[in-house]
């Protein structure tokens, strides 16, 4: 272990917002729109760096299906926080659509777009086929996709046949995204920065991150790795109401499990007797990288999850049922953070 492993403060690294704009129950899609767009001004506000947006499909609570549209939307609220996507599935589209989207988006909010990129489908394998096609793979031709997507956005692709217009040329960082070794590994081999997803794959975050550093190689873009992790955190002023609203995500993971997903429920007083022993070790097993307590206890836990990952930046998930209470989550962990 590095003997200054423990000396990173939170002070001393950048945090950023990552959204699904949740339908909640009751509420419409218009709302969740409303909604995301009110967290994105509350994080600009708060100095969080980034605001990115991840493409779902064929889920009732999950709005931001559109991501390209919806970042547009956002950044067109907003006025200097980064926005992006957390991320595009790149196998869901063609190389060259992706390549104009955000060449059109770099255009307008210039200086303010990133395009994060996964290779998984972000749904189930029946909406992967309705996007995809049957003929399509699983992602296994991800490298070769991004190779031809990063040819578009080359300032040199203006010699090509086939050109992005908007996109040639244009400064629009480029991150992976993933939650297994898969990304971790090509990141490095790219030397591109990579974002690992810890809120829903917490098992394999050391490894992952181990993999991108020890193999990672300088590149025009970056000279030494660069790591994002997600982490799931809900905070409130007190650790009663900190663990309340966080039953709204436990739940909406326990759905997925079910295979009975739906939209954003509210929060209970206690899981006990919604979910089986089994189900609740299964959720608590996916989430138990979740960050939930008062101001001091998700300081501490913040703390020693920098610690453990060595982390550059966080980009915090948060899917809480009652708005003012999301924005004061947000709040919260810009105030321990030192943000604000």
């Amino acid at each position: 272990m590095n003997a200054d492993l423990h000396e990173k403060k939170l002070s001393d690294i950048s945090y950023s917002v990552l959204d699904l704009a949740s339908i909640v129950e009751g509420g419409t899609v218009s709302g969740a729109f409303k909604n995301t767009v009110r967290l994105a001004k509350h994080a600009e506000q708060l100095n969080y760096k980034r605001f990115w947006l991840a493409e779902h499909h064929s889920m009732p609570g999950i709005a931001s299906s559109a991501t390209s549209v919806l970042i547009g939307h956002v950044a067109g609220k907003t006025e200097r926080i980064r926005v992006g996507s957390g991320g595009i599935m790149l196998p869901n589209h063609a190389p060259l659509v992706i390549a104009e989207q955000f060449g059109t988006l770099e255009a307008m909010y210039p200086g303010r777009i990133d395009l994060g990129l996964g290779r998984a489908p972000g749904s189930d394998q029946f909406t992967a086929m309705a996007l995809r096609g049957a003929e399509r793979n699983n992602g296994q031709d991800f490298p070769e996709q991004l190779a031809q997507l990063r040819s578009y956005i080359d300032a040199d692709s203006k010699h090509n046949r086939v050109r992005a217009i908007p996109g040639e040329g244009q400064d629009i960082p480029i991150w992976l995204l993933g939650s297994s070794g898969f990304s971790a590994a090509l990141s490095a081999q790219l030397g591109l920065p990579f974002s690992f997803a810890s809120h829903f794959s917490p098992e394999n975050t050391q490894p992952a991150l181990a993999r991108y550093r020890n193999n990672f190689k300088p590149s025009e873009v970056l000279e030494k790795p660069y790591v994002m992790v997600g982490i799931n955190v809900f905070a409130a002023d007190t650790t009663e109401e900190a663990n309340r609203i966080a039953t709204s995500y436990q739940q909406q993971f326990l759905n997925l499990i079910r295979n009975t997903p739906g939209q954003l429920a509210p929060p209970v007083d206690t899981m006990e007797g919604m979910w089986t022993e089994y189900e609740k070790s299964i959720v608590m097993k996916q989430l138990n990288a979740s960050i939930i307590g008062n101001p001091e206890e998700v300081k501490e836990q913040l703390q020693k999850f920098l610690d453990e990952t060595q982390a550059d930046e966080m980009i915090i998930n948060s899917a809480v049922y009652d708005q003012d209470a999301r924005l004061r989550s947000f709040e919260i962990i810009a105030e321990v953070t030192g943000m604000k």
